[in-house]
């Protein structure tokens, strides 16, 4: 992992969805959780999918770790990722690199990035 801060929009969000039985997830947060401290700008979210099955809906997530990396109202990335920091850690390094980056055009995937930061506003 990179130890050097990197410039990143303040509006960049990556939300980790897991579940607390799930021992993968469980070995996973703490890398996480570190690697926020290379995108101090950035947003990090632990969301359990049971908890907050709610805030989930209608979307479900099945494999863990599934990964919601979003720029300000637009999902850039959604879906299930090897439990490897090196991989989140390049997928937000081009996400801040590439502002260019086409938005997912799945609408239940921005309807949750809007409902994620109403609810877990930074």
């Amino acid at each position: 992992m990179n130890q050097q801060p990197a410039a990143t929009p303040a509006s960049l969000l990556v939300v980790c969805l897991c579940a607390e039985w799930c021992g993968v997830c469980r070995d996973y947060r703490a890398r996480f959780d570190a690697l926020q401290l290379c995108f101090p700008l950035a947003q990090f979210l632990w969301i359990d999918v049971e908890d907050e099955a709610d805030l989930l809906h209608p979307l479900d997530v099945e494999d863990f770790p599934t990964l919601l990396l979003a720029v300000g109202d637009e999902g850039r990335f959604f879906g299930p990722l090897t439990p490897q920091i090196e991989t989140l850690e390049r997928l937000i390094r081009i996400q801040t690199q590439d502002a260019g980056a086409p938005a997912l055009r799945d609408q239940a995937v921005t309807e949750l990035v809007a409902r994620i930061r109403a609810a877990k506003p930074v």
